[in-house]
């Protein structure tokens, strides 16, 4: 009788709750402005309370997605972002952990409410490759679903996505791709070698500008892109915390999972590093992400950021999946809300 009861209960708070929940915008109520959403936070090192690397970018009315790891959507629908605002997805550089999700975005953008166009995929050299390879890996998986659904709800010729590669010139480093509108969109090169081409990515629009590292080891060309600022948003690797996990690696005999470790130092910037580039570039505040190794106790936040506030005196932050950054027009401050909500 109890549990008849209680289903009951549950069916109908269900029932009620749901098209609010279906219909709900939390992009709608922010102010004009800048706002970044970190839709993933984490990198490939299995962590439950990060996942693949993924920031969604609200310039006005204007939707952009930056990179997608496996897990983006899935982690988009449990913030409420409306697929179909997307405009286009930038990439930064073509490792798994920043692609393995394209494809289930962008299923999620066409099948949305009043969608009409293809999903435009901007990146640097190797773009073409990748989405071209995504767009025939998924031909039949789209086929299916305009034979089941119909052509008015899953056009076919809309399933496939745009590419739309660029290259900035030999010689320079960072090129203008979006300048309209009031918004202006830069990529600039970093280093993540030996992964060439990696971009990452300037966003100024309503006074406010904020920076995305993509990955890289301390870059001038980051900190030179990164001038004024009001957020950077930067990658982040704790290497004593890492040395463990490779020493542990070692003791348990997987020695291949020890070396993979050992190599991932030389290409992705400390806590530290992250901070000297804000404090040279003067921004106003910094997130840490894409956050190696993974931080199962709080405590360890500590020992993961060292003395990375010492080395920069403005708000910082370790992200998290769900992190809201909003940077309003004729502010000058960062404010930190979550689209996640958090249990006590």
């Amino acid at each position: 009788m109890f549990n008849s009861l209680r289903s009951r209960i549950a069916l109908a708070l269900v029932k009620k709750q749901l098209p609010k929940i279906m219909a709900g915008d939390p992009l709608s109520d922010l102010p004009d402005g800048l706002h970044v959403a970190i839709v993933g936070s984490g990198s490939p090192l299995p962590d439950p309370k990060r996942g693949n690397p993924c920031a969604a970018v609200l310039a006005g009315d204007r939707l952009f997605i930056v990179d997608a790891g496996e897990g983006s959507s899935e982690t988009m629908n449990r913030m409420r972002l409306d697929p179909g605002r997307i405009e286009a997805m930038l990439l930064t550089h073509f490792h798994s952990d920043h692609i393995g999700g394209i494809s289930s975005v962008n299923l999620q953008r066409w099948i949305a409410e009043d969608t009409t166009t293809s999903m435009r995929v901007l990146g640097p050299p190797g773009v073409d490759r990748v989405i071209n390879g995504l767009n025939e890996a998924y031909a039949l998986d789209g086929g299916y679903r305009t034979a089941h659904h119909g052509e008015a709800i899953a056009p076919s010729a809309n399933y496939p996505m745009t590419v739309e590669p660029f290259a900035i010139p030999a010689g320079e480093e960072s090129l203008v791709l979006i300048d309209d509108g009031g918004l202006k969109v830069t990529a600039f090169t970093v280093d993540h070698t030996p992964i060439e081409p990696a971009v990452g990515f300037r966003f100024d629009y309503a006074g406010r500008s904020l920076v995305i590292s993509g990955d890289t080891v301390y870059s001038p060309s980051l900190v030179r892109a990164s001038r004024g600022a009001d957020l950077l948003v930067h990658d982040a690797l704790g290497r004593e915390l890492l040395k463990m996990v490779e020493d542990a690696a070692g003791e348990a005999g997987l020695k291949a999972r020890q070396q993979i470790m050992a190599d991932v130092w030389d290409y992705h910037a400390t806590p530290q590093d992250a901070a000297d580039s804000a404090t040279e570039a003067g921004v106003g505040a910094l997130a840490l992400t894409h956050i190696v190794p993974p931080l199962p106790l709080k405590g360890l936040e500590g020992p993961f950021l060292g003395d990375t506030r010492e080395r920069f005196d403005g708000p910082l932050w370790l992200a998290e999946d769900g992190d809201l950054y909003s940077l309003p027009r004729g502010g000058t401050g960062v404010e930190r809300g979550n689209l996640i909500p958090r249990r006590g």
